[in-house]
């Protein structure tokens, strides 16, 4: 069973066999550009044959016309234990610093989490297997290659994961709309996982309860809420910017 990564980034990311092991490289036969020719090295430098196709072919295998006249042909992802990603904080020497997504469906959301979470620094991401969106094509491309520097655990009980990370000594933040303490005026310097919720619904209750504090981020104009890769964004470098002061 092989999966498709596409786009420039992505590909390029990829090639690297960070998180899958690369098969085959395919790229637009009639389109020409340094950014293509480099790919190409950097496919015959790993050992990746390449093959040539046309525009339309690709935009079958991507499902879109977004490919950018390159394709990568890859195994599935290889999603990390939690071990690992307790065992990458512990080896860090920093405070905990883990996103944790509750039922994410949107792949451009997934993605664009995960790329915020790679530039916060989070030493991982941590989703739900059966109400969220796995890692395809789709969210890669979202992630701009995130995903191949970035530890992504996938967990059947995310209730049970949040008792488990409490074990280890991290402190459980979730983000919600209509709590009580402000985000800006909370001591965010020691370790800790942030939680967030679907695009619709939020936490759910039994995360909620999982959870040691529930922040909101302060809404000054007429909209309630941020779309959840936005709120994330926010509250993420909100941590970071503490963290460096």
């Amino acid at each position: 069973m092989s999966e498709y990564v596409y786009g420039i980034n992505p590909v390029h990311e990829g090639l690297k066999n960070r998180r899958r092991k690369p098969l085959e490289l395919l790229l637009q036969r009639d389109l020409r550009s340094r950014r293509i020719d480099e790919l190409r090295e950097a496919a015959a430098a790993a050992g990746v044959p390449v093959r040539g196709c046309e525009k339309v072919q690709l935009e079958r295998l991507a499902g879109n016309p977004h490919h950018q006249g390159a394709i990568l042909k890859v195994t599935p992802f290889n999603y990390a234990a939690l071990d690992e990603l307790l065992d990458c904080w512990q080896a860090s020497a920093r405070p905990a610093f883990f996103l944790i997504l509750d039922g994410i469906t949107d792949p451009h959301n997934f993605g664009a989490l995960l790329r915020n979470a790679d530039g916060a620094g989070c030493h991982g991401v941590i989703v739900t297997r059966d109400r969220g969106c796995p890692v395809t094509g789709v969210v890669d491309k979202a992630a701009s290659g995130a995903i191949d520097h970035l530890p992504i655990c996938q967990v059947t009980n995310l209730a049970r994961t949040l008792d488990e990370l409490k074990k280890a000594g991290v402190w459980i933040y979730g983000l919600a709309g209509e709590a009580a303490a402000d985000l800006y005026a909370t001591d965010l310097h020691g370790d800790m996982a942030l939680v967030v919720g679907s695009e619709g619904k939020g936490l759910r209750p039994l995360v909620r309860e999982h959870c040691d504090h529930l922040l909101a981020i302060p809404m000054a104009g007429g909209v309630e809420s941020l779309n959840v890769a936005s709120a994330a964004a926010v509250a993420l470098y909100e941590i970071v910017r503490q963290r460096h002061l």
